[in-house]
């Protein structure tokens, strides 16, 4: 017995329920901004605690990559995506993620062909397209200050 698309199409939309669209984007917005604001708050700790500029701006950010990658170490960060959704991706926590994720699941594979070879499986790609657009904008300024 064959199915067309068209029934395909409707036997797929009758058995996966409409996604809260809404709510969805309430709750990346906040827990996003609960990224944030924890990186804010960490940003003013480093400064109140006299770090130079420098190593405030260093730090915040490590400090949030390892949180998350800690959290998902642990298990914990998968079970907050799971209800942040992309308030947990688009921050630095999300890269964490990306990196730590895939050496998880590869260590049984050993520690170079397992952890090593696929733990830039996701953010691999991500990190070598910002270097390239990095040195395209680069040499375009460069171009642009030369005339």
């Amino acid at each position: 017995m064959s199915t067309t698309n068209n029934e395909y199409n409707k036997m797929a939309d009758k058995a996966s329920p409409p996604s809260p669209k809404i709510k969805n984007c309430i709750k990346a917005f906040l827990f996003g901004g609960g990224i944030c604001t924890f990186g804010q708050f960490l940003n003013w700790s480093f400064e109140k605690l006299n770090f130079s500029e420098d190593a405030v701006k260093a730090l915040t950010p490590a400090v949030l990559i390892v949180i998350a990658a800690i959290l998902t170490g642990i298990g914990v960060f998968d079970k907050i995506a799971k209800h942040a959704g992309a308030g947990t991706i688009v921050p630095i926590t999300g890269f964490a993620n990306s990196v730590v994720s895939p050496a998880l699941e590869f260590k049984s594979e050993g520690i170079v062909m397992g952890t090593g070879a696929n733990i830039f499986k996701i953010a691999g790609p991500v990190i070598a397209y910002g270097i390239f657009a990095a040195v395209i904008y680069g040499v375009i300024c460069y171009i642009f200050q030369l005339y």
